[in-house]
Parts: structure tokens; sequence; C-alpha cells
């Protein structure tokens, strides 16, 4: 790591009382929803590293320096996200047997909910885990009379198709990312 960028990450903010509640489909499959804490970071940098893997296997760079670029990346995002929304649940995704296996970054505050974040480890992808917690977050915010919003990186064609499989629409290009809206 740099100098620039700080060894410690910046705190999580307390588990709040309005937090999604873990999906019943998931929790029949052994997983859980927790509140992050600060003793997560180091899987939480694996996590990231592992969703840059295909994009950090064409650089030339030996692969300590890829873990110390790939981790310092994630401490920016962390802090990122914890200025931008606070407010905003930081889940854990866990299996009971297997651990940590994805997180989830929530903001659940008028006048949409906001998925900030949604990541899950490559043998969890496509298994219908980010199905089920998206849906939840439709369902909680349909329950409130509110729509739900997020952000994709235009080149990530899977999320995308899971996004309007879901009813989600595009409605903006952010440079590198589209937002998509769902209303109930």
């Amino acid at each position: 790591m740099t100098s620039a960028t700080p060894r410690t990450p910046a705190p999580f903010p307390r588990e709040r009382a309005d937090r999604m509640q873990t999906p019943a489909l998931l929790t029949e499959r052994g997983l859980f929803l927790r509140a992050l804490c600060d003793a997560d970071m180091p899987w939480l940098c694996d996590l990231y590293a592992s969703t840059r893997r295909d994009e950090m296997a064409l650089v030339p760079w030996p692969d300590q320096v890829k873990r110390q670029f790939l981790e310092q990346q994630c401490m920016l995002q962390h802090r990122h996200y914890l200025v931008l929304h606070g407010e905003a649940s930081f889940l854990a995704i866990e299996h009971r047997h297997l651990g940590p296996v994805g997180n989830l970054y929530l903001r659940q505050t008028p006048p949409e909910h906001l998925v900030i974040h949604i990541s899950l480890l490559p043998d969890m992808r496509a298994s219908g885990v980010g199905s089920a917690l998206i849906q939840q977050a439709q369902a909680d915010a349909a329950a409130l009379g509110r729509g739900v919003h997020l952000h994709v990186l235009a080149t990530n064609t899977r999320a995308r198709a899971l996004y309007e499989r879901l009813g989600f629409i595009t409605d903006a290009s952010e440079g590198a990312h589209l937002s998509m809206r769902w209303r109930p």
C-alpha cells in the first residue's frame, strides 16, 4: 500500500434496526445476513479481488503488487461508500458452514431504496443468492411504496441481465455505469 492509503479501514457504522432481514429462500440454504464489522476487512478485500480477477489477469505486475493494488482499491471503495452512504446497512452474506460468501450494501431511505453494492464469491455467483436479495429489497421497498435504484458496470452483462429479469429498467448512462430503476 502507498502512504496515501490508510492502513486501517474506516469503521463500519452500527447495525441498523431496520436492516433487511434474511430472505426465507436463503435461510433454507444455510445463509444469513449480519452486520459487517471492522474485522471483516481482510475477507472483504479477498471478495473485492475476486471481482477483478479477470481484469487483473491482463496486467503484467507481480502477484504481490497486484494484491497491494487491489487492497488499496478495496479500502478506497470502502471509505467512499461510508462517506456517501453512512446511513446504509452494510451486510455480510454468510453461510453457516462456509463463512462469509458475499456482501450487500443497501440504503433504505426515501425516496427510493438504493442497492449500493452487492458482491458474491465466484462459487456463489449464479446460484440464486443475488436474485433472492434483490427480490427482498424490492419487496421491502414496495411495502413502503418505494422503488429501488442501483448502478451496474455497463460491461457486466450477467448482472445487467439479472436486473432486467427482475424488472429494472436502464434510465441513464453514467460514465462506465448504467443507472437502473425498478418501481412497484
